[in-house]
């Protein structure tokens, strides 16, 4: 193998650690959202509870919807599989 190549190959994998490390963190990110929308209520008297009311609907959604997109990001980040 050429230094080019090996050059190559080990910016590709930096390059590959790198967005795993931000699809892990979104993820989380995400997933906490989701939870959040999911579970408000039951996280006790908080200032945004008493202001926003009882969920509707479209929070249960949204919070599902955050929930699978979150833990689709963690998985490509598990994956690792950004340079077909």
């Amino acid at each position: 193998m050429s230094q080019l190549e090996e050059y190559e190959r080990k910016k590709r994998k930096q390059v590959a650690g790198m967005k795993s490390l931000m699809d892990y963190g979104m993820g989380f990110l995400i997933l906490a959202l989701g939870f959040f929308f999911l579970f408000r209520t039951q996280l006790g008297r908080i200032p945004l509870n008493e202001r926003l009311g009882k969920p509707d609907t479209l929070e249960y959604v949204f919070g599902s919807f955050c929930l699978l997109y979150g833990l689709w990001r963690m998985y490509r980040g598990y994956k690792k599989n950004y340079f077909r």
